[in-house]
């Protein structure tokens, strides 16, 4: 299955919400919410949004 991509389980979940239901920002707060079992992944929030996902620290500095 070359190029055939796997997404995480909640992906077309998020896809189909955003942006209908859900913000950039709740989007992106799926990459890293919950802590230990994010929703997203960066990549799936880029091909979501088309938006490159720059981490909370990194756009803080």
């Amino acid at each position: 299955m070359a190029g055939k991509r796997e997404h995480s389980k909640n992906f077309e979940k998020v896809k189909k919400f955003y942006p209908k239901f859900w913000s950039k920002q709740r989007v992106y707060n799926a990459v890293t919410n919950p802590v230990s079992n994010p929703w997203i992944t960066p990549e799936e929030y880029e091909e979501i949004t088309g938006e490159k996902y720059v981490p909370e620290s990194e756009s803080e500095g």
